[in-house]
């Protein structure tokens, strides 16, 4: 497993209790009372480590390397997954993956960003970064999935849309900008879920929805710490000030109302225990599509217009 630099003592202990049982067993010694003992120690440093990490670590460990991306939670969350391909205008984009699968007998549209799980598929998917044509590729699948009205379940973990020259050209705003107007008014229910890194427009793109969840140890934010530290400090070395500052972790989008709730992690991260977290990302999604398809469209609708107007604060000058 590989750790981050705040998780050095969990590594320090985990070090010695591995030691401690390869003398057992090549000793033939019983070190079960300090197996259990060291055991104990490690559950209670993980507890402590991570019920009080600032925002700067949780920005690290949605970035984890073995965080699971969106093609695992697809391929355990569902199953008969069939993934749809192309825009029908540029081609296919591989940084956004989409298509119809069942779960526990109802059939979803899965959608989202797919990082890559090592250096070659990562510059396949380009870190998960859409072009214009991604986004274009993922309105037209949600409107495959209103017509034959399947739920849409959207799973986001983008560092940005990409932010190339060829991007600009394709019309990039233009294609978030169609996708916020046209999932606004989708008649199905839309559920999304940030992954890891929700990052400006390119999370956006696929982000308006009936219900916004974040999990536990993700951000979600306009710009990236190091971005925003580059512009106000004119140094990425002021990036954990500008984590604090941009107030990106899922507690401070709930306290916000930009999110509607926490999808609890494995303590340690989604990495330690990927399976539970795909038990937890079930049941949350059943949850809330269960209580969305209850509600007439037209009244769906309104509700999601509703709520976007009443984000943001602000506060009238008196004359």
């Amino acid at each position: 497993m590989t750790y981050l630099e705040f998780e050095k003592p969990v590594a320090e202990l985990q070090e010695q209790l591995d030691k401690l049982r390869l003398i057992g067993e090549q000793g033939k010694v019983d070190v079960a009372a300090s197996v259990a003992e060291m055991e104990e120690k490690i559950g209670e440093l993980r507890k402590n480590i991570y019920e009080n990490l600032n925002a700067w670590q949780r920005v690290q460990l949605s970035r984890h390397p073995d965080r699971p991306y969106t093609l695992y939670y697809i391929e355990n969350l569902c199953e008969n997954f069939v993934e749809l391909h192309g825009d029908r205008a540029v081609g296919d984009d591989k940084a956004i993956v989409g298509g119809f699968g069942l779960m526990d007998g109802q059939t979803y549209l899965f959608l989202g960003q797919q990082k890559g799980i090592n250096t070659k598929m990562r510059q396949y998917r380009r870190f998960g970064m859409a072009n214009p044509e991604g986004y274009r590729k993922a309105l037209r699948l949600m409107k495959l999935a209103e017509k034959f009205g399947k739920p849409i379940v959207t799973l986001i973990d983008t560092p940005g849309a990409f932010p190339g020259i060829e991007a600009e050209e394709r019309g990039q705003a233009e294609a978030i900008a169609r996708n916020l107007f046209e999932m606004t008014l989708l008649k199905v229910p839309v559920i999304c879920i940030v992954l890891g890194e929700g990052a400006s427009g390119g999370a956006i793109g696929i982000g308006l929805g009936d219900r916004i969840f974040m999990l536990e140890n993700t951000w979600y934010s306009v710009i990236s710490p190091e971005g925003c530290a580059s512009i106000l400090w004119r140094s990425a070395d002021f990036k954990e000030q500008a984590a604090e500052a941009l107030q990106l972790t899922a507690k401070n989008n709930f306290d916000l109302g930009i999110i509607d709730g926490i999808i609890k992690e494995p303590l340690g991260g989604a990495h330690v225990n990927p399976k539970a977290m795909v038990t937890n990302l079930k049941r949350a999604i059943k949850k809330n599509i269960k209580e969305l398809s209850s509600m007439d469209p037209e009244e769906r609708i309104q509700a999601r217009i509703d709520k976007y107007s009443a984000m943001g604060r602000f506060t009238e000058a008196v004359k």
